[in-house]
C-alpha cells in the first residue's frame, strides 16, 4: 500500500531529516490554506492528505525519540 511505503521511508530517515520534512508539509499546508481561502485551491482533498502525512511524521519522531531512551 502506498501508505505503508511512505512509513516506512520515514522510518529510514534520521531526526534532522524529519524534521525537515515537518518543516516542508507545515509550509505546503500554510499554501494550501491560503489557496482555499483565496477560491484558488482546485483539490481540497489535499489538505488532509497533508494533515495526516504531518501526523505520521510526528509519530515517526516520538518513536524514534523513544527508543533513544
Amino acid at each position: 500500500m502506498k501508505i505503508d511505503k511512505f512509513v516506512e521511508d520515514l522510518r529510514a530517515k534520521s531526526a534532522a531529516e524529519l524534521n525537515d520534512d515537518l518543516v516542508a508539509a507545515k509550509k505546503e499546508l500554510f499554501n494550501l490554506r491560503f489557496q482555499n481561502a483565496t477560491n484558488q485551491l482546485d483539490n481540497t482533498s489535499r489538505i488532509k492528505e497533508v494533515r495526516r502525512n504531518i501526523a505520521r511524521i510526528q509519530t515517526v519522531l516520538t518513536e524514534q525519540a523513544k527508543a533513544a531512551r
